[in-house]
């Protein structure tokens, strides 16, 4: 929501945001740089995995075909930059999965005094069934890489943002990416202009709030129908066999079509984050290199830059599924824990400073005093980055 705002409000992405920090000239994006990069290509490599793994659940081919025909799918809707089909497709099929999980916690539901216990805040303790299955005795192992995409992860942050720009929200100008803001005209902006860009604001927290309480109710009736049909069974889903154990949260009240469609709708949620990884990674990447290495956008165009940082995760995409092809959660996992929580409380500092510190200098006084936001935002802000640096600073070492 912050992110998005600064977004609305400068018609530039979270990375040039980024560049404008007090300080050495850009060394928050040279971070973002070395770190994401890394990230990038576990995380993407990660989907592609268990995206393989999912489809040959269903068609009779490896893990190793399922994920390169995953990866290359989504290359090429990446590549050609249309995705409208692809969204509705993947979106009813998706849709059928939660619906059924949905459905399958309200059966299996422990009733609302375990409901509400669950929200004291507590560590839980691995059961010993799971440790015998293999699974560490380290709950955190469990518990961060379920918080680093539950929260989004870094690098959706910065999407977001890129969204905005696609969907020329405010002071954005429609799909112009790789541009720093027109500080000129940002200069000149009058009082008029200003709530101009406080009524896309208030749609940008409309929208936000929406996927965060869609988010979060999905991931309950995820978290409760695993509990209820995982738990019970005893059975920790891990290896080549992963997709078929966790279908058995559909086939144990659906029958085989239920482990079927649970299934079918889990591979177009993977094949969908697969292609909006391989949209907006290499996006991310182009603009932390455009600003650290500006010889890099001077002699390349944008889409040539995009498109080189594609070509690189197709290919180690290629790598990874051959590789790893039996541990993807192992995978997952570990990309979460680095997208989602290396950089997270960082993050949120650069766009509090971005917000309450760059973003009123871009316009005349007056102007920069009715943009800045309200105090609430300052706190959520304040309140993020102190719970993932406790996360980053305290568990992370012992998950790593």
């Amino acid at each position: 929501m912050s992110g998005a705002r600064y977004t609305v409000c400068t018609g530039e992405g979270m990375i040039d945001m980024f560049s404008r920090m007090p300080g050495p000239k850009n060394w928050a994006v040279w971070i973002v740089l070395v770190a994401q990069f890394i990230s990038a290509t576990i995380a993407i490599g990660s989907i592609a995995t268990a995206a393989g793994v999912f489809l040959s659940s269903m068609l009779p081919i490896s893990h190793s075909i399922g994920g390169w025909i995953v990866t290359i799918v989504a290359f090429l809707v990446a590549w050609v930059g249309r995705f409208n089909w692809i969204k509705v497709v993947m979106s009813i099929l998706v849709f059928v999965m939660i619906i059924g999980v949905i459905w399958v916690a309200a059966v299996v539901f422990p009733g609302w005094d375990d409901f509400f216990k669950g929200f004291i805040p507590r560590i839980p303790r691995v059961p010993d069934w799971a440790v015998d299955q293999g699974v560490g005795t380290n709950p955190w192992k469990e518990i961060l890489p379920l918080l680093g995409w539950g929260a989004g992860g870094f690098a959706s942050q910065v999407w977001y943002s890129y969204w905005v720009i696609g969907a020329g929200y405010g002071a954005a100008k429609k799909d112009l990416f790789g541009k720093p803001a027109d500080l000129v005209k940002l200069k000149d902006f009058g009082r008029e202009d200003a709530k101009r860009l406080l009524g896309w604001s208030r749609i940008v927290y409309y929208d936000s709030t929406l996927a965060v309480v869609l988010g979060l109710s999905i991931t309950l009736g995820f978290l409760i129908a695993g509990a209820g049909v995982l738990g019970p069974a005893e059975l920790a889903p891990s290896g080549e066999h992963v997709a078929l154990q966790l279908s058995g949260v559909f086939s144990s009240k659906w029958g085989n079509m239920g482990g079927f469609l649970f299934l079918l709708g889990g591979s177009a949620a993977l094949m969908a984050t697969q292609v909006g990884q391989l949209a907006g990674w290499p996006r991310l990447l182009a603009d932390t290199f455009r600003i650290c290495i500006p010889v890099f956008a001077r002699k390349l165009t944008w889409i040539k830059q995009f498109r080189l940082f594609l070509v690189f995760f197709f290919l180690s995409n290629m790598i990874i599924v051959y590789s790893f092809n039996l541990r993807p959660v192992v995978l997952v996992k570990l990309g979460a824990l680095l997208d989602g929580l290396l950089l997270t409380p960082l993050q949120a500092l650069w766009i509090g400073i971005g917000l309450y510190i760059v973003l009123p200098r871009l316009y005349k006084p007056e102007i920069g005093k009715m943009l800045r936001p309200g105090w609430l935002i300052g706190v959520g802000l304040i309140i993020a980055f102190l719970v993932f640096g406790y996360f980053c600073i305290v568990q992370l070492p012992n998950v790593l």
